[in-house]
This record gives C-alpha cells, structure tokens and sequence, in this order.
C-alpha cells in the first residue's frame, strides 16, 4: 500500500466526497477543505469510522489569499507534507453571458481559474521534498469545445486543461505529475442532476458515477497519466473536437444547450 497525504479541496461537495473515500479506501492520510465547515465534519466522520487514516479538515474559502495562507499554516503546524494535490473545487451558474449578472461570471473566473492556481502554488510550498508530486485538475469535457450559452465555464475549464499540460512539462523535471480529468456530466448536486436530466439521452449517455470516476482519476494519476475523458462516448466526443471544425460544433452545441436550458429553467420552476 502507498503511503501519501493529499489535499482536497471542495471536499464536501459530490466528487470531493468520492475521491476524499477513495483515498481512504487506499490508506491514504488526508486533508479536507472546502468553505462548507459541517460537511467537512460530516465527511471526516464517516471516512473515521470505516478507515484507519489520518483525516485533517481546515474550513477555507479558497478565493479568500489570507484563508488559503491560514489553510497553509495549518498544514504546517500539523506536520504536513503533501503528496498529491485534487483541485476539485469549481462553479458554473446556469444561463448565457448576457442573461447572467456579472457577479456570476465573474465568480466563475475567481473559483475556477483564480482559486485553482493560488491553491496549486501554495499547495507545491509544502510538498514532500522525497518522491513524487501528484497535481490533479478537474477540468471538463466542455473544455474540448467553444461552448454557446456555456462560454465562460468551457473557457475557464479550457484554461485548467491547457495549463495542466503546460505545467506537467515546466516541472517534469522537479518529479511532479500532473492529470487533467475532463468528466461529461456529474451527478454532483440536484442542481447538476436536473441539469443532466435536461439533456435527456446525451446527458445520460455523456455521464459518469462519481465512485468510478475517483477511482480511475486516483490510479491514472499515480501512473503518470495526463489526459482521462472517463467514459468511451466522451472519449470519442473529445476525437471529434480535434477533428470537426468549430464553427460546426458550435452551432450543433448552441442547439443542443438552447433546448437542454429552457427545459432546465421549466424544472427549476
């Protein structure tokens, strides 16, 4: 069994709860954060009940620097040292730029793209100095593709991905790697499980469970993996990006989202 420490954040959230139990499930000490303090409590009392690890949980908000340098501080006090990192905090607000307040948006940028990169370069501060490093980004399958009435979430998601790749190489050399994984549809909140019902058939066939998805992201990583698209319909959906010209798929994906949205907004209501 390997021995590591890893740091999750948006701990307490659908996928942050998946892979926080799958890395107890592989004996893996870990630290939880994420700004929802009781879920985080939730979380560690039910890991401590199944599995014998070390369970740290520090409430941040990870937009907030002073926050995240107190979460950092803390790490230390405790005798931390990280081995693996999941970024899995993020955001997206349901609706088209100009129909969304731009609070909204904007806080896309801040969770998704902001947050992300202070965590990861404070996170590599506390690093084992001995062995690898593992970085792991959620981004999305919407960041294969310019995606109409998801233009700002696709884009922050394109930014995680391109990033990841760029940032595996700049450290290679530094024993540091990292996987971006692009997950389709996540059955994450009732938010999220409305929305995919809104799809319809491409909703359920472009998404995943989260216990399956932890479970790959975690041994890709330690692989040494880059890229994972969970899923053989999304994989051959992130094909067809490099293939299909964008103003094809733009339009097909406008369409697809324009009927996905309205049905969404009926259910909302």
């Amino acid at each position: 069994m390997i021995d590591l420490t890893v740091l999750i954040t948006g701990a307490s959230g659908g996928l942050g709860r998946a892979f926080a139990l799958e890395c107890a499930a592989r004996g893996f000490d870990i630290l939880l954060t994420d700004i929802n303090a009781e879920g985080l409590e939730r979380i560690k009392n039910g890991i401590l009940r199944q599995y014998d690890v070390h369970v740290y949980t520090k409430p941040c908000d990870i937009t907030n620097d002073s926050e995240v340098n107190s979460l950092i501080n803390y790490a230390k006090e405790a005798g931390i040292k990280l081995d693996m990192l999941l970024n899995v905090a993020g955001i997206d607000h349901e609706g088209g730029f100009t129909t969304q307040s731009l609070n909204n948006i904007t806080e896309i940028l801040r969770v998704n793209i902001e947050a992300t990169l202070r965590m990861t370069y404070k996170a590599l501060s506390i690093r084992r100095k001995t062995g690898r490093f593992y970085i792991v980004f959620v981004s999305s399958l919407a960041a294969m593709y310019p995606m109409p009435l998801k233009a700002t979430y696709a884009a922050s998601k394109r930014f995680l991905f391109d990033f990841s790749l760029a940032l595996g190489q700049e450290l290679k050399s530094e024993n540091v790697k990292v996987l971006a994984l692009c997950p389709g549809g996540m059955p994450t909140n009732d938010n999220c499980i409305k929305a995919i019902e809104a799809q319809g058939v491409w909703g359920e066939i472009t998404t995943n469970t989260l216990e399956k998805i932890a479970h790959r992201t975690i041994s890709m990583a330690l692989h040494g993996r880059k890229v994972y698209v969970p899923g053989t319909i999304n994989r051959l959906f992130s094909i067809v990006s490099r293939i299909v010209p964008a103003s094809i798929t733009t339009k097909l994906i406008h369409s697809r989202w324009h009927r996905a949205q309205e049905k969404w907004i009926i259910n909302q209501g």
